[in-house]
């Protein structure tokens, strides 16, 4: 305890020098604190505030920092590196600078509370921003949020309890019934991509495995189709990237067999490429690092989802020209195919699989999904099936025996 020239105690770290000045001292957290002043009750504040300034700094070392710096900092050292392409950290960093950024890029990190996330959340609602686009780039904001509090930055993590409306509602799968699935075969019949819708709808694979699909994968011999990559495809400062990365998780690599015509179509499609490719000769597109794709354009470029995005609309837009021809013809309201995209092919698989009655362990194998629930969640597409197997009950507590 420290004392004025009189010998009086004026309390811890507080002295008074030989020249009348009062004296506070103290070192907190490896800081060093120490001011002086005439007045003793002004020095004893002063002391005050600037203990609670070190202990604030050891609490929020970057006061003042912005959430668009604190983001851009997080994703260059910490996100950026984990990732696997620079396609994958364009459409990473998209996420976020497309959504959150646009509303929170200069409010001050410690000034972020829930309330505020919650406000920016329905903000990106009523913009129209899809629950699922919301869901993942508040995701990524929870984990810039997290390492925000490792590193002294805040204290809490806003993003915790957000809550984002319709984000639970299950939202109904794309199939393609089976009058659904003919009609469109036999709209494609004569179109270049046939036999790739058909692989489609015998592999479930995902669109980029399809587009990253190599002539070595295709094991003839063994009837399986090997997973071993995926391809990203990402417009970058108004180009087009496309670029061979692994699969989306450790489950989908995979061998998926051959089912039904899958042999054949590959065989069939591989004579069509090479017909293409010789007719081409130099003026093949084919990019040496992409290697030797099994899906290519008729001129030898990789069939992305862009590609086949712009032909199916064709395809559909087709089949619905036809539909109301035929209706106005025959004075009835027209059955428009509806709107179709990539991944109902993979979903339309996985539903044929059920309906032939494959267990779902081998379907989960052959879908590449990391969890079981994903798998069996395509049960619920079933309906009519279900309805066939109640009535097969009839009264469930009669034992039949007379």
């Amino acid at each position: 305890m420290g004392k004025d020239l009189n010998g009086k105690e004026l309390g811890k770290g507080l002295s008074q020098r030989k020249d009348g000045r009062y004296e506070a001292r103290a070192v907190i957290n490896g800081v060093k604190i120490d001011i002086y002043d005439m007045n003793l009750t002004a020095l004893k504040k002063a002391f005050e505030i600037e203990k609670a300034k070190v202990l604030r700094d050891e609490k929020n070392i970057r006061p003042n920092v912005t959430f668009g710096e604190w983001y851009a900092e997080w994703f260059e050292k910490c996100k950026s590196p984990q990732l696997k392409s620079d396609v994958s950290r364009k459409t990473y960093d998209r996420k976020v600078r497309n959504t959150y950024c646009k509303i929170l890029h200069d409010k001050k990190m410690e000034d972020i509370s829930q309330m505020h996330m919650q406000s920016a959340t329905a903000e990106l609602i009523e913009s129209g921003y899809t629950d699922r686009s919301i869901k993942e780039a508040l995701g990524i904001v929870y984990e810039c949020m997290e390492i925000a509090i490792v590193n002294h930055i805040i204290s809490t993590n806003p993003c915790v309890g957000i809550k984002i409306q319709n984000a639970n509602i299950r939202r109904e799968r794309r199939v393609m019934k089976m009058w659904e699935q003919e009609l469109f075969l036999e709209e494609v019949k004569n179109r270049y991509y046939y036999e790739a819708y058909k692989i489609l709808l015998l592999t479930g694979m995902r669109i980029g495995e399809f587009s990253g699909l190599q002539w070595r994968d295709v094991d003839f011999e063994n009837k399986v189709i090997n997973i071993n990559r995926s391809m990203t495809t990402a417009y970058i400062d108004g180009r087009k990237v496309e670029e061979l990365t692994t699969p989306k998780t450790a489950n989908s690599y995979r061998a998926i067999p051959f089912f039904g015509e899958t042999e054949e179509c590959f065989r069939n499609w591989k004579k069509k490429q090479d017909m293409y490719k010789k007719k081409l000769g130099d003026r093949w597109r084919a990019r040496p690092e992409l290697g030797d794709l099994v899906f290519t354009s008729t001129v030898g470029s990789p069939v992305t989802r862009y590609v086949i995005v712009h032909d199916i609309n064709k395809v559909v837009q087709n089949i619905n020209l036809k539909e109301i021809s035929k209706a106005f013809r025959e004075n009835r309201e027209p059955v428009l195919f509806e709107h179709l995209h990539p991944h109902a092919f993979r979903h339309t698989f996985a539903t044929r699989c059920f309906e032939k009655g494959l267990d779902p362990l081998f379907v989960q194998s052959i879908m590449g999904h990391a969890n079981y629930s994903t798998t069996v969640s395509y049960t619920h597409v079933l309906e009519d099936l279900r309805q066939r197997e109640v009535a097969k009950v009839g009264n469930f507590l009669e034992t039949g025996i007379a």
